[in-house]
């Protein structure tokens, strides 16, 4: 693709300039860009100017310096202008899991979601297909799994949440020019900084984000985007330590961060106190078929068949789910909620209602 003219109509700052001059200088010298640099380069990403080369140098340099909370606000700002937004007349939760998914433990974000639904907390998942770099199993092959469809308009998906409580966006679908970045992603190699802004994108508007971390340090950088973006403005974000990055609890000490209404607290909690008493190797399953064996364990235990571990794990990552959205006070509120909502039957009465859909 050739290179586009550097001038009028982004303005002063091509990618290649601020290699040169800003980021690119080296692990020591490197600076921050401003607001409107990152702004401007963004634009340039989405709309294909940048060679491959510039491209993945520069996406590799934002890796390297770390990108702050002003640089990721504006990258999501300008990705926002891509997405096609469509909000259900329930205000979800939105479950921002990485999108590439995960390769040795079960996704239990999908059986999650759709208990917290039964209890009367909707909620919203979005994905892409095999997303790079991992490019593992993620919550849309689940829901294919489970006979679910995925492949949505965005409307539908907002109709899907109305009508059953838990609803699926597709990245596809609903931000068609960062699914246009997948091969010179894929090319890289690394997770770049749309890995990050992605899975903030808030298809269905919602007023609540949920999300996870590897280091407390990272979730008070994503609160503090959220407070600098421009696009949007969540009440509440809940984010806690997840396995392999995604929005699942992880066993045993765990840091939370709560962000609401601008005041940012973190705190620990200790699983085994709310029935996770066991280890991380204790949730893995089939690396060849994660999606398979998630799709199974989440309709068994929908089904009520299961009183195990992966029944413990669910409950819990629901009840945040219903705490996230403030429809339980506690923590142990929100686990009792999750586990009358599968002991009733209406936690499977929503997969039912999702395949019909």
């Amino acid at each position: 693709m050739a290179q586009a003219p550097e001038t009028a109509e982004f303005g002063e700052w091509p990618l290649k300039r601020l290699m040169t001059e800003v980021v690119g200088t080296g692990v020591k010298s490197a600076e921050d860009m401003t607001r409107e640099q990152a702004t401007e380069a963004m634009e340039r990403i989405l709309a294909g100017e940048p060679d491959h080369t510039t491209l993945g140098a520069f996406w590799l340099a934002n890796r390297w310096k770390h990108n702050n909370s002003e640089e990721l606000a504006a990258y999501a700002d300008v990705i926002a202008e891509d997405v096609v937004y469509a909000e259900p007349d329930v205000d979800p939760v939105d479950c921002g899991a990485n999108y590439d998914g995960k390769g040795d433990t079960a996704i239990l974000g999908a059986a999650a979601g759709i208990v917290a639904a039964g209890a009367g907390t909707p909620v919203v998942v979005h994905s892409g297909d095999r997303v790079p770099t991992q490019k593992q199993d993620a919550y849309k092959h689940v829901l294919d799994e489970l006979g679910i469809r995925t492949e949505l308009a965005p409307v539908e998906s907002a109709a899907m949440v109305d009508e059953t409580g838990f609803g699926f966006y597709y990245q596809p679908e609903f931000a068609p020019l960062v699914h246009a970045l997948w091969e010179r992603r894929d090319q890289m190699g690394v997770r770049t900084f749309v890995n990050t802004v992605e899975t903030i994108a808030n298809p269905a508007r919602a007023d609540v984000h949920l999300g996870s971390f590897y280091h407390l340090a990272f979730a008070k950088k994503i609160t503090d985007t959220f407070e600098k973006m421009e696009s949007q403005s969540p009440h509440r974000v809940v984010m806690f330590q997840g396995m392999e990055g995604y929005d699942d609890i992880r066993p045993g000490y765990t840091k939370v961060g709560e962000w609401t209404d601008g005041e940012f607290t973190d705190y620990e909690i200790e699983t085994p106190e709310y029935g996770m008493d066991f280890e991380y190797e204790d949730l893995e399953v089939d690396p060849e078929d994660v999606a398979g064996d998630s799709a199974r364990l989440t309709e068994e235990i929908l089904a009520g068949e299961r009183d195990d571990h992966f029944a413990d794990a669910v409950a819990l990552n629901a009840a945040f789910r219903i705490y996230a959205r403030e429809d339980a006070e506690t923590i142990d509120e929100g686990l009792e909620m999750a586990r009358e909502s599968i002991a009733s039957g209406a936690a499977e009465a929503v997969l039912d209602d999702l395949r019909a859909f």
